[in-house]
């Protein structure tokens, strides 16, 4: 199957959600938006649709505030889509955070000033203007291993006076869970969601961070004293603070771990106890110590107490990938700029640009990717594994190539300047 047909089956596939008129809307966009060199505006992208294909402007500016299709079916198409490939057996690996999606304009629907946690430090708070989303991704291993890749598969929007982050992630899980009924999680988030583990999540077990001041206790004793009246008790002796445990150990466990790529060597310390402000059930602490001394120690949690501190710290570390989804799509879909503002139109729009940056990861890894065949540059000879641009680039040629070879059918271009053109329309950022 050449590319341009498995991205065209792949847009057809999803195009099935919609109604008929708008499912033509849905194709045309996303090629415009994938082909669009300069601000993703709607507007923008509409200069670079097919130009035989190409409908009245305001057709495209209806499509996010008051086209009829649901969000919640794409996310659930995209989810059973990309487990058929990467992951038809086994747990399936999770990763979860908040991003600002920086918007101009005091109308924006579901838009209000938030922290800034990329300006922000610690003893500084820079508020911004946006929409504050709450995002999940599918953690995949790409072929050519290195740091995986945050594949978007859900979002919610927080509004002010709203749900809260936390129950909006519980939405979000739960809701994969129903769609995935048969199947078992592994999700990582940071430490603002580690109260998740006190949730009623099935099937799904949480590796986050634990404060270092955290007031953590033994387990409880099985056997009760006989005679002894009231309820058992939910916890045992009260432990040192994580970092007050970490001064005192002794006798540490030396690691190897791959985080991110990279094989290092860890000092590690396991125990299993009661973080009772967050969960009455028992979680696994992890303390992390660099070897060198360079580091702070690191504190993490699971609520797998079978897992190995090693499989841990490889978790949390991985969790970096989400990160890089934020900037990709920001920086290269350009997903905070289509200029819809009523509705639902700006949630519609981040969903739209998460959902074609997994789109586009995965149509790239299961019909482009070929071991070695990176395109490099006379100054990057080094480089051996793609970036996003890469992938979008290669989704920019093949469409590119289909789109002058239509163009000039009548009048073929020579094969070099067709190749040149090709070749410089799919680098413009």
């Amino acid at each position: 199957m050449t590319s341009i047909s498995a991205w065209s089956q792949i847009v057809v596939q999803f195009s099935a959600i919609f109604t008929q008129p708008t499912a033509h809307v849905f194709a045309e966009l996303i090629s415009g938006w994938s082909l669009c060199p300069t601000r993703k505006t709607v507007t923008g992208m509409i200069g670079f649709m097919h130009p035989k294909k190409r409908r009245p402007h305001d057709a495209y500016h209806r499509f996010f505030p008051d086209a009829r299709w649901s969000t919640a079916e794409l996310w659930r198409r995209l989810l059973t889509w990309l487990i058929e490939y990467f992951y038809p057996t086994g747990v399936i690996p999770l990763d979860l955070d908040d991003t600002v999606f920086h918007r101009t304009g005091p109308r924006v629907s579901g838009a209000g000033w938030w922290r800034d946690a990329v300006r922000s430090t610690g003893t500084k708070v820079i508020h911004c203007w946006g929409l504050n989303l709450v995002v999940l991704t599918l953690r995949v291993i790409p072929p050519w291993a290195g740091e995986p890749l945050g594949l978007p598969i859900n979002l919610r929007l927080h509004r002010k006076k709203g749900p809260s982050l936390i129950d909006l992630a519980e939405q979000m899980l739960i809701e994969i869970t129903e769609w995935l009924d048969q199947r078992s999680f592994s999700l990582c988030a940071d430490g603002f969601y580690a109260s998740l583990a006190g949730r009623d999540l099935s099937r799904m077990h949480l590796t986050s961070r634990m404060r270092c001041d955290a007031a953590i206790y033994e387990l409880p004793p099985k056997n009760c004293p006989q005679g002894k009246r009231g309820p058992k008790p939910k916890k045992g002796k009260r432990l040192p603070t994580p970092l007050q445990l970490a001064n005192r150990i002794r006798k540490w466990d030396r690691v190897n771990t791959q985080e991110r790529g990279h094989q290092r060597v860890r000092l590690v310390y396991t125990k299993v106890v009661i973080w009772y402000k967050v969960s009455a059930q028992p979680v696994l602490l992890v303390i992390s110590r660099d070897r060198e001394g360079k580091e702070k120690d690191d504190f993490f949690f699971t609520t797998d107490i079978d897992a190995s501190g090693t499989v841990v710290i490889e978790t949390f570390a991985g969790r970096w990938s989400i990160e890089d989804t934020f900037k990709n799509t920001k920086q290269y879909l350009g997903a905070e700029q289509p200029q819809t503002w009523k509705g639902q139109g700006p949630e519609r729009a981040a969903v739209m640009g998460l959902w074609l940056y997994s789109v586009i990861w995965a149509w790239y890894i299961r019909h482009v990717y070929r071991t070695g065949t990176v395109q490099t540059k006379p100054w990057y000879l080094g480089k051996v594994n793609p970036s996003f641009q890469d992938a979008l680039a290669a989704l920019r040629r093949v469409l590119w190539r289909e789109r002058i070879i239509a163009m000039f059918e009548k009048h073929p271009v020579p094969k070099r300047i067709a190749n040149f053109l090709v070749d410089s329309l799919s680098a413009a950022a």
